[in-house]
């Protein structure tokens, strides 16, 4: 009797501390330097209130890798705590019933007040929250090497998309790789971000990406879109197909490039790289796309658990939309707050001005979202464009051509 009863002590011992230990367990696509230092501050923030963290990385920058591990998890019945997500995809995970009514947290904080109603969008389902946005990217961003620019003989900042092209052929000629690319079908729709928004302006590019109007897609800005798709690879070295993001972010950062078109997740390679925008770097929007904003919005869907993981899960939900987090965050991340409410005190030019843009194009209704991040159409829409856009810019189909897959992407 003694024996038994010295036993289940030392096992009730034993259990104590693991059943009042909370866990997160978070599927995210944040591999990178910068990526996973600005992830750390979450996790910093959570480790303090004694919930532990359990990082399941998956690598790939558009996050297709991650979805399928998340596919695996759901189906053996044993989902992630969180996952990160973006667009459709949030819909998507909702329909199928999977996912947490954050609602009763969202009304106590406040959350409708303070998120722009575009991430509101993908935040929600059926009116209630199911997902928690951590911060606002652009896409439509050019960054480039200010010494090569100099080298090069560009001493202003391109403001057109002839003057764009003009300086890529003095940087080319300079000797250095003009653009840093990476051949990757979301690469490749990022860019098409920028050239789209600069062909044909915000409302050609919500009637032909967002809508999919049939007359603006079969159209002659269309096609102009992907001339200028064209043009751009001319200026891409012949080693770019898979390089991942960031490698060719490193590029441009150690002055083997002078441009490189992408999100402004980029400028957290910089930051990491402990470069100074203005001093080392230039930040500035695809030319002609100015006062336009194509946005992708990073969030954290909640998955139905329960018990103590429940309550963890709200813990993370709190701490993600706490307005110091999100400012830390994103002043490492290179995005924006998903608050409209916090302050830009503590960010660096490219942040303030990334700030600014998405005010103004909140306020005139230049507010896209991004083709090549899930936030202008569904994942089969948005996967079909991106095969047209890839084989396009590989050289295995011309415009028309190109145009005419569009059409019938959006179709069928």
């Amino acid at each position: 009797m003694k024996k038994q009863i010295l036993g289940l002590s030392i096992a009730t011992a034993f259990a104590l501390p693991v059943a009042a230990q909370q866990s997160v367990e978070v599927l995210h696509w944040w591999t990178s330097g910068s990526e996973a230092a600005a992830l750390s501050v979450l996790k910093d923030n959570l480790e303090k209130q004694g919930v532990k963290w359990n990082d399941m990385p998956v690598a790939g920058g558009g996050g297709e890798a991650a979805m399928t591990a998340v596919r695996a998890r759901v189906t053996s019945g044993n989902p992630p705590t969180a996952v990160q997500m973006m667009g459709f995809d949030l819909s998507d995970w909702a329909k199928q019933g999977v996912l947490s009514d954050l609602n009763e947290l969202a009304m106590k904080q406040g959350w409708d007040k303070v998120v722009p109603a575009a991430v509101q969008r993908f935040s929600k389902f059926n009116g209630k929250w199911i997902a928690v946005p951590v911060n606002l990217h652009s896409t439509n961003w050019i960054w480039a090497n200010k010494e090569v620019l100099t080298k090069a003989g560009v001493m202003t900042e391109p403001m057109t998309w002839d003057e764009f092209i003009a300086a890529a052929e003095k940087v080319q000629k300079a000797g250095f790789i003009a653009i840093a690319h990476g051949g990757q079908p979301w690469q490749d729709a990022t860019v098409f971000d920028g050239v789209a928004l600069a062909t044909g302006g915000p409302d050609y590019y919500r009637k032909a990406f967002v809508e999919l109007d049939p007359k603006a897609l079969n159209s002659p800005t269309t096609e102009k879109v992907f001339e200028r798709m064209a043009q751009l690879r001319r200026f891409v070295d012949k080693d770019f197909s898979g390089r991942d993001w960031n490698v060719a972010s490193g590029m441009v950062i150690s002055g083997k490039a002078g441009f490189q078109m992408m999100g402004d997740w980029a400028k957290g390679e910089f930051i990491n790289a402990k470069k100074i925008p203005g001093k080392d770097f230039l930040c500035f929007r695809t030319p002609g796309s100015q006062g336009s904003v194509s946005f992708n919005t990073d969030q954290f869907a909640m998955f139905k658990v329960g018990g103590d993981k429940g309550a963890a899960q709200i813990k993370l939900a709190s701490a993600i939309m706490d307005p110091a987090f999100q400012t830390a965050f994103n002043v490492v991340k290179g995005s924006v707050p998903a608050r409209t409410d916090v302050p830009d005190t503590a960010f660096d030019d490219c942040g303030k001005k990334g700030m600014k843009d998405l005010a103004e194009a909140s306020k005139k209704n230049t507010l896209v979202g991004s083709i090549g991040h899930g936030h202008a159409v569904p994942a089969s829409i948005k996967n079909a464009f991106y095969d047209v856009i890839t084989r396009h810019f590989n050289g295995q189909i011309d415009s028309k051509k190109a145009v005419a897959e569009m059409l019938s992407a959006a179709k069928n």
